[in-house]
């Protein structure tokens, strides 16, 4: 599977389950609305979540790789419905980075 369609797949599976938006009723009125509840600082911060317990998972002391792995997967996916639901072609994007990476000096330039 190509990574272009991981993230549409990703995406796909969060707009169904109302990560992108939401009906509701309101109590006294019953009139239906939409919620638009996905803006680009929450998501940012959810994807940082997931690393964050990626390290947690990493700092057991009974350390199980498969939580590890679990956790940075949970990242990529929230990146891809990101990518996705914003236009962002993350494969062009992460081609284009590894060529500038390619090119740069040893630890770029840098001591540590």
């Amino acid at each position: 599977m190509h990574l272009k369609e991981l993230c549409k797949q990703a995406h796909q599976i969060s707009r169904t389950h109302g990560f992108w938006g939401a009906f509701g009723r309101d109590l006294n009125t019953h009139k239906a609305y939409y919620v638009h509840n996905r803006n680009d600082g929450e998501m940012i911060a959810l994807m940082h979540s997931e690393l964050s317990e990626a390290l947690e998972a990493l700092r057991q002391t009974n350390k199980n790789k498969n939580n590890v792995g679990e956790e940075l997967a949970d990242c990529c996916i929230r990146i891809f419905d990101y990518c996705e639901g914003r236009n962002i072609n993350l494969e062009k994007e992460i081609i284009t980075k590894l060529k500038k990476n390619e090119n740069r000096p040893i630890l770029h330039g840098k001591e540590f």
